[in-house]
């Protein structure tokens, strides 16, 4: 990382260090917390819920925190996780240095980090969400010889008093100023707190949805961040829900991730952009315009999409976002700039045009190098999503592509380059394979094809029994038909889920 990253990075950490978080030592956290008067550490690690767990440590003194950093200790993992029995409980969590950030919310001067899982043998527990995903990053490497690389998109609500001062008009809040928007403050005190907690973000801005009732506004933002290794990209995921949330406790405010909140209402994705990388350089286009590697990985996910939901839409209320003849997706196609379809490829710069002199006469033209900003969208995922299993499943089903021989075929069956959703293309619209429609029905997906998460040692069998009944415990095979016409039955529904994930 050259010297002016080092000034310009946002975590304090590595400012004090001046060197990358990757290459973070247990003597440079030592010196951190020494140079900082730094009084406590917290360990943090995502729980079977998909939520991060803490364990609080006072440094009574130099030799305790050196037991700290290097042992981590023991935690009951029956407790954590629904796949590990009582009498075989015990775990131990050992912190992961390159997470380090100074926690923003804390009184007494903390530092936090992110642990790993292992077993008693010391070995990585195989069934941690964390290690699922770093095997499924690993094996990605060793089978296309590529890195996989991803970013999500953050969409939640902002729920606070309505005081009927500059209303905005109901579900037309993308990217709206202030003060028709209300929360651009909160959204961008979130985005410097999550900086600063290591999280690399590419932009922030109001969403679609905003409307009011029972006298509060709910206002719709999203956070999206700038495409990273993908486990560095999942523990950037997990620490911004967690700031996002603690930040509007602190001030008073209610925030959720949840699908959904009301019909008729936008619900919330976290939608995951993807891309192909070798040697620090893109493997997304072929003389600009979308490679055949990144055809075949689309192809992948294609194959895999209905049993991805069992990662990324875990509680009943996915599938009240995942309804027909809506923008968020239920059939299973890509295509390029098409907000109608499963697998979107968005807009990439790759028109070799210098847009920045057109619109700057006075600066002086050049040809930039915009090849990394290309990626592929997966649109299902939302808030319910456990971030680790998601991102190991996305990374599954990328590589899954290369070890189908059809693979270029299925690209282009599955291609679609109109809105499937208006009716002169319903001859297209029944060509198409839809995403499971309840949480049950995504069981039965992943059962279907567990096979493939479980190849080369990714998913533990383990891992996949728990998610399988966990889902298959929602018995919602008909709820959305049930209640959808039922507000005061759906709004218990989304009271029950809506701090979910």
């Amino acid at each position: 990382m050259a010297n002016n990253e080092l000034l310009m990075n946002a975590n304090e950490v590595v400012t004090f260090l001046q060197k990358p978080s990757t290459e973070f030592t247990k003597d440079d956290i030592i010196r951190f917390i020494r140079g900082n008067e730094i009084k406590m550490v917290n360990l943090m690690y995502p729980g079977g819920d998909g939520k991060l767990k803490t364990l609080n440590f006072v440094i009574n003194h130099l030799a305790y925190l050196d037991t700290i950093l290097t042992c981590g200790e023991r935690v009951d993992g029956s407790s954590l996780f629904p796949f590990i029995q009582a009498g075989s409980s015990d775990l131990y969590v050992v912190p992961r240095y390159s997470s380090a950030f100074v926690d923003p919310f804390a009184e007494i001067p903390t530092l936090c980090m992110l642990a790993s899982y292992f077993d008693k043998d010391g070995n990585p527990l195989e069934s941690s969400p964390e290690y699922t995903l770093k095997k499924a990053a690993r094996v990605f490497r060793e089978v296309t010889g590529m890195e996989f690389h991803a970013m999500g998109e953050l969409e939640y609500y902002v729920i606070l008093p309505d005081e009927n001062v500059f209303p905005a008009v109901d579900q037309r809040g993308y990217h709206e100023s202030a003060p028709y928007a209300k929360t651009n403050d909160f959204r961008t005190l979130c985005m410097s707190y999550i900086a600063k907690a290591g999280g690399q973000i590419k932009y922030g801005h109001a969403e679609v949805g905003n409307f009011r009732q029972d006298g509060l506004i709910y206002e719709q933002n999203e956070i999206e961040f700038l495409p990273v290794p993908v486990e560095q990209a999942a523990d950037e995921l997990m620490i911004a829900k967690w700031i996002i949330r603690n930040l509007a406790y602190q001030l008073d405010m209610n925030v959720t991730f949840a699908p959904k909140i009301t019909t008729g209402k936008a619900g919330s994705g976290m939608h995951v952009h993807m891309r192909l990388m070798k040697g620090g350089e893109s493997m997304m286009l072929d003389n600009g315009v979308l490679s055949n590697m990144a055809r075949t990985a689309i192809a992948g996910l294609m194959e895999l999409a209905p049993s991805i939901t069992a990662f990324g839409n875990k509680n009943p209320t996915s599938y009240f976002r995942l309804v027909p003849h809506q923008e968020a997706p239920t059939n299973i196609c890509w295509g390029d700039r098409n907000r109608s379809v499963l697998v979107r490829v968005p807009l990439g710069w790759a028109a070799g045009v210098d847009m920045c002199h057109k619109a700057n006469p006075q600066q002086p033209a050049e040809t930039p190098d915009t090849s990394m900003k290309q990626t592929f969208e997966m649109r299902s995922p939302d808030g319910s999503a456990d971030i680790y299993q998601l991102l190991a499943g996305l990374c599954v089903a990328c590589r899954y592509g290369f070890e189908l021989s059809n693979a270029l075929d299925i690209a282009e069956q599955t291609y679609v380059d109109v809105n499937i959703h208006d009716a002169a293309h319903v001859g297209k619209l029944s060509q198409l394979n839809q995403l499971p429609d309840s949480c049950v029905a995504s069981a039965d997906c992943l059962e279907r094809q567990r096979k493939v998460y479980e190849a080369h040692g990714v998913f533990s069998s383990a891992m996949l029994d728990g998610i399988i009944a966990q889902l298959r415990a929602f018995n919602d095979t008909t709820l959305r038909k049930d209640i959808e016409a039922h507000p005061t039955d759906l709004k218990a529904l989304v009271e029950r889920y809506f701090h979910c994930g």
